[in-house]
């Protein structure tokens, strides 16, 4: 199993935007061969000492994907090029680390 954490930032302003182009690409991706799950997260508010936010610009996606295979056939995928294409004027960052379990 690949798990995934994306970290996106949006332009100051602009997370509610991505969020939303997110959640209109998440039935795409669900329906995928090979993916397990996909979600976006934000900060729980006040959570305390333990947690260092993300702040209110980002969010992060936590995927889970059958194989290597799997997450590569959604990185190239026709509606994930649509939602680069949509969500590229809008993001100040995006970083994506790609993990199996040890």
């Amino acid at each position: 199993m690949i798990h995934v954490i994306a970290t996106i930032t949006a332009l100051p302003g602009s997370r509610d935007a991505v969020l939303a182009l997110f959640h209109k690409n998440r039935p795409a991706v669900l329906a995928e061969e090979g993916c397990i799950s996909y979600e976006a997260v934000i900060d729980v508010p006040d959570f305390g000492a333990i947690q260092t936010p993300l702040g209110n610009d980002t969010f992060a996606v936590i995927e889970r994907w059958e194989s290597a295979d799997a997450l590569k056939a959604h990185g190239a995928s026709a509606h994930m090029a649509d939602y680069g294409r949509n969500t590229k004027a809008l993001l100040a960052s995006r970083v994506i680390n790609v993990l199996q379990v040890c």
